[in-house]
Order: structure tokens, then sequence, then C-alpha cells
């Protein structure tokens, strides 16, 4: 039992450093308030974490691996109900991680690993994107141009990763509260796939209306 005790502690300290992390900002939050928020010596966090960046990175790790996993699932999106899903459930994973798209610019500039890893996941956003533009198109439930398919998947992207941020300049005292969460989520993946509207089917196109309409204001 006791050679598990440290892994708990440093599955613990991650806990707790997400959560500082996502309500204040990884920029305010010091290792010294981490070690105080958990009740443990700064002796104690940096046995198992020597530095700041290590717990970042940890973090990150963990957040690529479920990124990657849910990005599979692209392949077998084929209508507007699977996108709808699919974009919902990448935005609540961005959720919550999200101190990491809040200070996205911040973070890549201090932190070279994140920098290169980010990259990576710029470009697997863009090839899960490209499979389900490929998979709505090859079921008939869009059309479009092979020649337009790389600048709307670019598109996309960049609302995907840059919507929290978005958010939070339109209401920074609110929008990355917990209490915020459903709608943030519902109105990024509503204007993510507001981007296929000119592609989609009429019957594809009033069904995207009608999950709009059924979740809420997602204006």
């Amino acid at each position: 039992m006791a050679k598990k005790a440290p892994r708990r502690t440093a599955e613990r300290i991650l806990e707790v450093t997400l959560d500082l992390f996502n309500r204040f900002g990884e920029p305010n939050v010091s290792t010294t308030l981490i070690s105080a928020e958990l009740n443990i010596s700064p002796g104690n966090l940096y046995y198992h974490y020597p530095a700041k960046d290590e717990l970042i990175n940890s973090l990150f790790d963990r957040y690529e691996r479920s990124l990657s996993e849910l990005l599979n699932a692209s392949d077998g999106v084929r209508d507007v109900e699977d996108a709808w899903f699919f974009m919902h459930t990448l935005f609540e994973l961005i959720w919550q991680y999200r101190f990491l798209y809040r200070d996205l610019n911040d973070l890549l500039s201090k932190n070279r690993r994140l920098e290169t890893h980010f990259q990576w996941v710029l470009k697997n956003k863009t090839r899960a994107i490209r499979a389900l533009l490929d998979g709505m198109s090859r079921s008939g439930a869009m059309s479009i141009d092979s020649r337009e398919v790389e600048a709307t998947a670019t598109s996309m992207v960049v609302v995907l990763t840059y919507w929290l941020s978005y958010e939070y300049v339109r209401d920074p005292r609110r929008a990355l509260e917990p209490e915020s969460a459903q709608l943030a989520l519902m109105r990024g993946a509503h204007h993510v796939l507001n981007l296929l509207v000119p592609y989609l089917q009429h019957d594809q196109r009033a069904h995207l209306l009608k999950l709009v309409s059924a979740y809420g204001n997602a204006g």
C-alpha cells in the first residue's frame, strides 16, 4: 500500500492544479498556491513535480491522450446528428482543460514542448475535420467541392481552437465559470457547424437548426 501513496499524491496534485489553472488562469497560479490548496509542503510538491512546467506538461499529456482517442471518432461521422455529438464532446474535453485555451498564446511562448505538441494538436484536429467532411459527403448529407475542403476544415479548426478565448473576451467575469459552461459549449459547437450550412442538404440544414433550438439559445 505504501508504494501507491506517491502515485495518489501525484494524481491529487494534478487534479487540484487543473482546477486552479481553470479557475484563475495558469499565469496567476503559483506553486506556493498549489501546495497551500493541497495543504502540503512546497517540498512535497517539488518531490513529485520539480517545476511548474512539469505540472503543465503532465496535464497537457492527459489532454493530448484523450484528444487523440476522441478525434479518431470523426471517421464515424455521417450526418449532422453525428457531427453535433462529436463537436459537443470535443468542446467538453476542451472545457475540461480550458486553461490551455484561455492562456494558449502565453503558454506557447514560454513552453517549447507545448509549442511543438500543440502543432501536432492542430494537425490532428484538421485531419479529423477533413475525415468528418469526407464522411458526411460520402453519405450524401452534404455536397462540397474538393477545392473548398481544406479552407473549410481550417476555418472550423480556428473557431474550435479560439472559441473559449472569444467567450472570455466577450464576458471576462463569467465566461469561463462552470455555470456558463453548457451555453458556451453549445455556442461553440453551433458556430463551428454553422460553417457547413452552405454545403448541407436541405433536410440536414433543417435538422441542425432543430438541434440548436432543442438545446437552447446557442446564438
